[in-house]
């Protein structure tokens, strides 16, 4: 298996460094309902996973939750709420989301303010080493003291002074510094420190819980690709320091991003599709789908009008066939999907031999083929993508079943009668009202996407 590395910038064979995948992933910060953004990114990173472990390996999977930040304090006081009971809400809110979507879970989620200790103890050791420095109550990463700081993002410290607009801050040696611990502020929450009390920074609690839950040395680091500066950068930089080992991550793994129209889906900028809103119109594998359609390293549009229908897949479960007979063999659609795995996990491709197998097999079913082991092999490969095939769930919607027969009917009369251009509009509008409609020679059936 061949996966890119955003650390060289090429693709690279990916050997684990031991018996175990040592996987870690950034995860949300806790202040706002999750988003298909972050959906996205985690579906891919269980693709990862899941087809790790379809080749034999165990993965121990770690993803963090942020949960003190500017946002999450901001955002408790403008709920009324305190930052624990608002993290604690959307954490929970996220976990199911996740279920529903099929995510499997981590092995552990570590939280940030759980791991103050660690915090301290990395931040006090850089400091020791010259490579930290308090300040008023702060303390700072000092830039100038990793050499290769910039490896990450493939950008000289030279380069990124003279294109940054960064003010001038005399509580820091060098404008590109970035803060460790935080000085306390009234009406935050804090903790207790050999530097007065505070709170970490960003960047410095996944260095802690890399190290306490992973080790000294990753085998894949996981996130999106907004992520890669500053976020990873500072990370990787002070992970080494601390360390003294290079590399702190064998593999950097990095997601293209869901856009809305030019610009990314974020919290901060509002143009957001939650994830909840979307699992209550669409499927979790129509969902994961859409997600996997294109490459994980590029970028992603969201249309709600163009998102996939499940229909062959499923239709392919039902039985059928012959007995007895000749066997539909499936060999040729599993080396199809094993290549395109192992090719950086292209996922599009992947999907392509899964829908072939699937046409495969309704054609099979309809000469009378024996369809059994072509059928455990769509399941065993959709799972490594982790597809469920189950019907979507109707609940929560205007029960129209009948309303809905009867355009599909019309449609049939008027596709016999070759009025394709108003059969073709039907099956529009009702695609627009979230109803998959599936051609086939025994008739049109349909489903909720």
């Amino acid at each position: 298996m061949k996966l890119y590395n955003t650390l060289s910038g090429e693709l690279e064979e990916f050997t684990p460094s031991g018996d175990v995948v040592k996987m870690y992933v950034c995860g949300i910060t806790p202040y706002a309902p999750c988003h298909l953004g972050h959906a996205m990114s985690y579906v891919i990173f269980d693709v990862l996973r899941r087809y790790l472990e379809y080749l034999g390996h165990d993965v121990q999977h770690v993803q963090n939750f942020t949960d003190v930040d500017d946002k999450i304090i901001q955002r408790s006081l403008e709920e009324g709420t305190s930052p624990d009971e608002l993290a604690d809400r959307h954490i929970a809110e996220y976990m199911r989301s996740m279920d529903a979507l099929n995510v499997k879970r981590a092995a552990v989620y570590p939280r940030a303010t759980q791991e103050i200790p660690k915090i301290i103890e990395v931040t006090g050791s850089l400091i020791d080493k010259g490579y930290a420095y308090p300040s008023d109550g702060d303390v700072y990463f000092r830039v100038s003291r990793s050499p290769m700081y910039g490896k990450l993002s493939h950008r000289s410290l030279d380069g990124m002074m003279a294109g940054a607009r960064v003010e001038v801050d005399p509580s820091k040696e060098n404008p590109m510094d970035f803060v460790l611990w935080k000085g306390a502020k009234p009406g935050e929450p804090s903790w207790e420190s050999p530097w007065g009390p505070g709170r970490p920074g960003w960047h410095i609690e996944c260095t802690a819980m890399a190290l306490s839950y992973l080790g000294e040395t990753l085998d894949i680091h996981g996130g999106g690709q907004d992520l890669i500066f500053p976020h990873h950068e500072n990370e990787t930089a002070q992970s080494e320091a601390y360390t003294g080992k290079e590399p702190f991550t064998r593999h950097w793994v990095h997601n293209g991003l869901l856009h809305m129209g030019h610009d990314k889906m974020s919290k901060s900028l509002g143009n957001l599709i939650s994830l909840q809103e979307s699992l209550r119109q669409y499927s979790p594998d129509t969902l994961r789908i859409f997600f996997l359609s294109s490459h994980y390293r590029s970028p992603l549009t969201y249309n709600d009008t163009g998102l996939p229908s499940t229909d062959r897949l499923r239709n392919a479960l039902r039985q059928g066939g012959g007995e007895g007979g000749e066997v539909l063999d499936p060999t040729s659609f599993k080396a199809r999907f094993l290549e395109a795995m192992d090719a950086d996990l292209n996922t599009p491709q992947a999907l392509a031999a899964l829908f072939d197998l699937a046409r495969a097999i309704n054609r099979g079913r309809e000469s009378g083929l024996v369809l059994g082991h072509a059928q455990d092999t769509l399941r065993c490969l959709g799972g490594v993508l982790g597809l469920t095939f189950e019907q979507p769930s109707d609940q929560g919607r205007d029960d129209g079943s009948p309303f809905i027969d009867l355009l599909v009917e019309i449609r049939t009369t008027l596709r016999a009668a070759k009025q394709y251009q108003l059969a073709d509009e039907i099956r529009s509008r009702l695609t627009d009202l979230g109803v998959a409609v599936e051609d086939s020679a025994g008739g049109s059936t349909w489903t909720f996407r």
